[in-house]
């Protein structure tokens, strides 16, 4: 991977390890459906007049239906999902469960033939994955059905949503793409929102500046910086930032919230980096038979 691909990739495990925490703080006082509207609306603020100042609106809005997918499969489902779940399930456990998604990248990135899966790739996937057991132990009893499946929905649309912007918006600036549907999301939230709006003045103020965070940070920020980071590494590698993403989110959790810190931290996080370095190494050529004739890397 490239030095600016490192880059990208380092501050979106950051940056994406945060939201596990904001959103458990939120969802403390207020509901998941107006922590969802707050972000979207705040994120739509910021990037929409940057959009729309450069003359992008117009042509983003002839790719509408893909749009309309990826908004849906990346956003719409997946926060409204996130922000349940987290009303039961802890912010290191729904990390865990959220690092399955390169494996759905993955199985959607093979069936389309985008890249294939050279065994340095997969043995450092599954190395994550046992560093994240590892880390967090695997500890789901007890958990309720439903937010369990809350988010596995959510891990399905992370996995496939960047598919669709290699595949069909490869032609839409990522700010554009990134700001129509954050206000499609933000309509379509609207009218379940505005009639809880009452929670909001009695919400203390670690909530509301969580939602703040959310949007301008981990929504418009981040929503701009992990497009640049699928065009610069393609979609399965940028997706193995969830690896990273849940030890962000416990370290946050262990440190703000008192989840419990144990051995798992010490020998998980480790394993979880080492695979990442595996997981994102770069597919080699394949070498022609005939020096003059170059084959082509599916």
């Amino acid at each position: 991977m490239s030095r600016r691909g490192w880059v990208l990739f380092l501050a979106m495990s950051v940056i994406w390890g945060v939201p596990y925490l904001l959103i458990k703080v939120a969802v403390e006082d207020l509901s998941p459906v107006v922590v969802v509207f707050g972000r979207c609306a705040i994120g739509a603020a910021l990037l929409l007049p940057w959009t729309i100042a450069r003359g992008h609106l117009r042509p983003a809005l002839r790719h509408w239906r893909w749009l309309l997918a990826f908004t849906l499969l990346e956003m719409t489902g997946p926060w409204l999902l996130l922000g349940y779940a987290e009303t039961s399930l802890s912010s290191s456990l729904t990390g865990l469960l959220v690092a399955a998604v390169p494996f759905v990248a993955a199985i959607a990135g093979r069936v389309l033939g985008e890249e294939r899966l050279t065994p340095v790739r997969l043995a450092g996937m599954g190395l994550g994955v046992v560093g994240i057991a590892v880390l967090l132990g695997l500890d789901v009893g007890g958990a309720q059905l439903l937010p369990l499946l809350a988010v596995a929905a959510t891990v399905v649309g992370y996995g496939t949503a960047p598919m669709i912007v290699t595949r069909k918006l490869a032609d839409v600036p990522g700010v554009a793409a990134s700001s129509i549907a954050l206000l499609v999301t933000a309509v379509v939230y609207a009218p379940f929102a505005l009639t809880r709006l009452d929670e909001v003045p009695a919400a203390p103020a670690p909530a509301l500046l969580s939602v703040v965070v959310l949007g301008v940070v981990c929504t418009a920020l981040a929503l701009s910086l992990f497009f640049a980071l699928i065009h610069e590494v393609g979609p399965q590698r940028a997706l193995v930032i969830t690896f990273l993403n849940p030890a962000v989110a416990v370290l946050l959790g262990v440190l703000l919230l008192d989840e419990p810190f144990t051995l798992g931290l010490a020998l998980g996080l480790p394993l979880v980096i080492a695979g990442c370095v595996l997981a994102t190494r770069r597919n080699e050529p394949r070498v022609a038979e005939t020096p003059a004739v170059e084959t082509p890397v599916p």
